[in-house]
């Protein structure tokens, strides 16, 4: 038996760390890995068969057409990029889905007309290769597997892994040098403009909380043009280090007091597995996502900056108190005392 990882579309974020962990533990002589030409494979075992295709639609087709070549009755296809197999093949075929936005009611305004195209395209695609009588789902959490079981009618297998060889322990291996830390590419539903809006809120009370981003100057040079013009006005502390490595993850997490984790739409949310192993408080939506897996130190309404602030605060114990009530006898005298002054001393 062979397994066959087909994975041409994964090289960035938790699905880069995922699949590099997966392909350190497959039976290295009975498997073969199709993989996107920008993937880094330092570290997987060299006697793993890799072949690589590029991110084009003929590196895709010809990645198709190749498992089509490979699988053989009883060899076992791995669809690690979300999507089935374009042809039917030999082999048995499982999926492992990590893109929410392949089912379901999902707002796409957020992205550009050639990212709205490609999703468009996927969900043609997921939707009708997935064939249930022969193909197998997995998800990593059980609501993702109940939302595609009420959207699609697809029963999905609830198998969440992690690294084998993340770290663990609670210990601080030198002083924290950021309040907190957000591990995230900055695709729309990650949240930095949210973030960085709780964090103009935070200024404008006069707190100025130090943060820390991963964001790839090249993909998303527009929002960090736009975090560098608020952080000029406002005098934000936000510092972006670029993406690390999975083997710096640990190190990363450690220079930060908690995770902060606004994002609205995950599959799964590596990076609160990983703080939560490393003992490192966490700040997140309060999102099903979230619960599957963690257990949050404080939680937020993700599209709310007050929310992210006021959680932010209340973290630093920094909250500040409610604001005051009145009497309706009150309000009504300062109704007359308002009406009653001339127009000229109104503010």
């Amino acid at each position: 038996m062979t397994l066959i990882v087909h994975a041409p579309n994964v090289h960035l974020g938790g699905g880069r760390t995922l699949l590099l962990s997966l392909l350190n533990a497959v039976p290295a002589r009975d498997s073969v890995a199709l993989l996107d030409t920008r993937l880094d494979t330092s570290g997987v075992p060299t006697d793993l068969v890799l072949e690589r295709f590029s991110p084009t639609l003929v590196g895709r087709w010809r990645a198709e057409r190749r498992i089509l070549q490979l699988a053989r009755p009883g060899d076992t296809v791995l669809c690690f990029g979300n999507l089935p197999p374009l042809f039917r093949n030999q082999g048995r075929v499982a999926v492992f889905l990590q893109n929410r936005y392949l089912f379901g009611e999902r707002n796409l305004r957020a992205f550009s007309l050639w990212e709205r195209w490609r999703i468009g395209l996927e969900r043609l695609w997921f939707s009708h290769r997935l064939d249930m009588e022969t193909m197998l789902v997995y998800v990593q959490t059980a609501s993702m597997a109940g939302e595609l079981l009420r959207e699609t009618g697809v029963a999905a297998r609830v198998f969440p892994f992690i690294p084998s060889e993340t770290s663990s322990g609670s210990g601080q291996i030198e002083p924290p040098e950021f309040d907190f830390i957000y591990v995230a590419s900055g695709e729309p539903h990650k949240n930095h403009q949210q973030l960085i809006d709780a964090w103009k809120a935070l200024a404008q009370q006069g707190s100025f909380p130090t943060l820390c981003l991963t964001l790839e100057p090249k993909r998303h040079a527009d929002l960090l043009e736009h975090l560098r013009h608020t952080q000029d006005r406002h005098g934000l502390r936000i510092t972006n280090v670029g993406p690390v490595a999975p083997t710096d993850m640990a190190r990363c997490y450690r220079r930060s007091r908690a995770l902060i984790y606004p994002s609205t739409l995950e599959s799964f949310g590596l990076p609160l597995i990983e703080a939560s192993q490393l003992g490192l408080p966490i700040l997140a939506s309060e999102l099903d996502y979230v619960r599957d897996v963690v257990t949050p130190a404080e939680t937020f309404n993700p599209n709310s900056p007050v929310s992210i602030a006021r959680a932010v605060s209340r973290f630093l114990r920094q909250e500040q108190a409610p604001q005051p009530m009145f009497s309706s006898t009150a309000f009504v005298r300062d109704v007359i005392g308002e009406t009653a002054r001339p127009q000229s001393a109104r503010k």
